[in-house]
Order: structure tokens, then sequence, then C-alpha cells
């Protein structure tokens, strides 16, 4: 599959129109061709085309005025020039005036490709550069985590990120799924090309395989025109299959096509198309055990089960709660108009928050900051502006804390830094004053628990002799 797709021919002689048109279709290139440079003015304008084949000499318009209008108009075109005996000096001042390069005629066919050739090969290394340039700088994929299972992921999309093998992603609903298979794109050879995400258990079955492959006209009652697909519209890219285990036998069929062979048919036509994508797929249910009960193709499973990158909910990443958790807040600060803005958590927040299970993973905390910045009248969120399952503390092992009936003292500050106090104290007995198998315990970082430590007081040496 060439780099490039789209080639406008302007030459006003017919036999040079008709045998590039030819040979550059046969190379897989989309091809149109006008007669002169006031129709490929026009054409460029009209639509978008990703290198102009133009004549030096042309009626009506020459081909410098053309090449220089039309790298002005459209700044990222690729232009190549082709000059008769006698017009080299033209040719050359074209290539000064921004040509990559000219062919000189009478040229055979495999000149002019591979002079296109050489034209995709800089233009995939200057998107390269300005990729890696943008992306270097920025973190990955837009992706915040300090904790080590979510650092061991993003060290595996480097790895993978620049081949074309197909990626399995599992992990629970909310977890961020979606922004690995993005960052693996855009660390990709093909990251400035598409990156097409469909949801499988978004459309009824009757419709999936006509959304993924496309349909002719008249293959069913609505088909009223023909449609291109999701695979052609990612052509080039990447496809991400969200919850993959969705897909009904027959679409899994196709699938399964396209994986091994490289081929599409769209509904209702009698040809295969080529198409190159990388198929990245998600999902949230055990693809074993849909196998097991036949609900889901087992050649299909091993074809995307190439790799298998786990993202970890939020309950094993405690670290990255509060990380996370400011970065949403500065968002909704902005987007919600906060005026003035909420500055940050009190600490009895800051231990909630911590301390939840988040089932719902990064998307349940998202909403949780959204609903917080809307409701707090102070500078600081604090556990009245959060849920309030929030206040259902768990323990670490799922058994409920033994949380005293409130008396007359009804500060919920106090209760709340009495329980955090008495939990790090009884995971230094238990752990017999070693701090790092106690941050473990409590789900919390090694760092967190030394600075709570001083901040109460506690000697470990004490607790452990207690213990």
């Amino acid at each position: 599959m060439p780099f490039f797709r789209s080639i406008l021919v302007a030459d006003d002689e017919p036999s040079i129109r008709h045998v590039l048109t030819l040979v550059l279709t046969d190379h897989g290139y989309e091809v149109r061709s006008v007669a002169d440079g006031e129709e490929a003015l026009r054409e460029l304008s009209a639509r978008s085309y990703d290198v102009l084949l133009c004549d030096v000499r042309m009626p009506r318009r020459d081909g410098l005025s053309v090449l220089r209008q039309a790298l002005a108009e459209h700044p990222g075109l690729t232009v190549l020039v082709m000059s008769a005996y006698g017009s080299q000096e033209q040719a050359l001042e074209a290539v000064g005036a921004g040509a990559y390069d000219y062919v000189q005629k009478p040229f055979k066919p495999e000149e002019i490709v591979f002079v296109l050739r050489k034209a995709e090969e800089r233009e995939r290394l200057l998107r390269e550069n300005r990729r890696l340039r943008t992306v270097g700088a920025a973190p990955l994929g837009g992706i915040l985590g300090e904790s080590e299972g979510l650092r061991a992921v993003l060290r595996q999309v480097d790895r993978l990120a620049p081949v074309n093998t197909t990626v399995l992603i599992t992990g629970e609903s909310g977890t961020g799924k979606e922004l690995i298979a993005r960052a693996l794109h855009e660390r990709s050879r093909r990251a400035a090309l598409p990156f097409v995400a469909v949801n499988c258990g978004a459309f009824p079955a009757g419709l999936i395989e006509s959304e993924l492959f496309g349909h002719a006209k008249g293959a069913f009652t609505d088909a009223r025109t023909a449609k291109r697909g999701l695979f052609s519209e990612a052509d080039g890219g990447t496809l991400f299959l969200d919850e993959v285990g969705e897909l009904p036998l027959p679409a899994q069929v196709k699938l399964l096509r396209v994986l091994q062979e490289g081929e599409i048919r769209p509904v209702g036509e009698s040809r295969s198309e080529t198409v190159d994508v990388r198929v990245i797929a998600a999902t949230l249910r055990d693809l074993g055990k849909l196998v097991e009960r036949g609900e889901f193709r087992e050649d299909l499973y091993y074809r995307l089960n190439v790799v298998n990158l786990r993202v970890p909910p939020l309950r094993e990443r405690r670290e990255d709660i509060l990380l996370l958790a400011r970065a949403f807040l500065g968002r909704f600060n902005r987007e919600l108009n906060r005026e003035p803005p909420v500055e940050g958590f009190s600490p009895e927040a800051e231990a909630l928050m911590c301390a939840y299970a988040w089932p719902g993973n990064v998307r349940e905390l998202e909403n949780a900051m959204e609903r917080a910045v809307l409701l707090v009248d102070g500078p600081l969120l604090v556990p009245s502006s959060l849920p309030e399952r929030l206040w259902a503390v768990a323990s670490p092992s799922g058994a409920s804390l033994p949380v005293q009936q409130p008396g007359s003292d009804l500060s919920l500050k106090r209760a709340m830094r009495e329980l955090e106090e008495s939990y790090i104290r009884a995971a230094l007995r238990r752990t017999r004053g070693n701090r790092t198998r106690a941050a473990e315990v409590l789900d919390i970082s090694h760092r967190a628990l030394l600075y709570k430590i001083k901040e109460y007081g506690i000697d470990p040496d004490a607790e452990a002799e207690k213990g």
C-alpha cells in the first residue's frame, strides 16, 4: 500500500495522461488527470490530493505558475514536474520554487514510480520527526501515573508500538484501555495516519458487519448508497475494536479473514479489497471463557491475543489516585469556569479517596471530581463534596471498617484522622515495625506512610513491641 494515496496529473498530452493513469493506478494510487494548469488549480481547490504531477509547459497556465500557487494554497502538497527536452532550465527553476523533483520526457513509467517512492520516503521521515518531537515532550498518550503497575504497562507500550503485532488489551471498565490503544498508535510508524475506534457492543448484530467492512449499494433494504467501512477508514493506520467480545459470530469470521489475509469484503460485494490496518482489541470479558461456551471463535482468540496488555484497576495503583484527582480538578476548574478555582483537597478528603476501592476506576474518579467541583463551596474539596459511597470506607481486605458510632462530637475531620492513625498503628504492629510491609498492607506508597508516621508522631518501634 503506497504512502501517498491520491495523485493529480496535469498534462496537455492525452497519451501522457492515459499512460500515467494506467501505471499509477496499477501501483495502488488514486489518479485523476486534467489537461491544463487552470483545471489543475480548480481541481486542487475542489478536493484533497497528496501529489501534483504536472508538465512545465501547458496551455492557459504554465507549470511554474501552477506550482507557486498550488504550494501557497496547499502547503502540504508534494509536487513533481515533467519537462520535455529543452525545458530543463524551467524544471530546475521549479525545483528551486518548491517542487520535490523533476522527470525529463520521454521517460519510462518506472522512473515516475521510483521518484514517487523517494518522495514518499521523505514525507514519511518528515512526519515521523514531527511526531517524535511532539510525543517526546508530552506524557505517553496523556496517561498519568507513577505506580509500578502502570509503568510496566507503558514499558510494554514502548516495546510494542513500532511493530504491527496485534494486541489485546484487557482490564476492568474505566481503566483507560482506549488511552493505551491510542498510545500504541501515537508511538507507531502509523501515527500520521488514522486511528479509528469502535465499540463493538454499540451496534445491533445486523449492522456491525456493514459498520466494520462497508456495504454495496442495494446490499440491504436501507442501503441506498455504497458505504465505506471502518477498516477502509483506518487503512494505513490503526483500528481499535473496543469490547471485541461482543462481536457476533458471523462478524468474527470476517474479522479473522482480515487478520489472516489483509482483505475485507463489503456486504453485498463479490470482490475483496486489500487493507493495511493494525488491529488493537480490548475487552473486559474473559474471552477464554467465551471460547469454552462457544460464544467466541478459538482461532480468532489466538489471532487477537498475540500480546496481552492488562491495564491494572485503580485499587492496584493507589499511588496514582491523588495524582489523577489533581489533574481532573484542574481540568474541571477550567471547563466549569470555577471562580475562584478549587485549590486542592482537605486531608480528610484525601484519606477518603485513597481508602476507597474505586470499582469504576479512573472514569469513576473523573466523575467524582466533576461533581465535587460543582458542589464544594470553599477553596478546598472536603468529604461532604464527595459521593456518599466513599464514606462507607472498606479495608484493603474488603471487610468493613469498625467505625465507632458517633457521640456528641460529630467532627468528620477528627474522626477520619483518628481512623487513619489507628490503621497505621495496627499495620505497624502486624508487620513488627516494617515500614515497607506496612505500606503494602495499607495500600499506600512507602513515602506516604513515612509522611503520615511523622504527621501523627507514631513510633514504629514502639508499635512493633505492642505487636
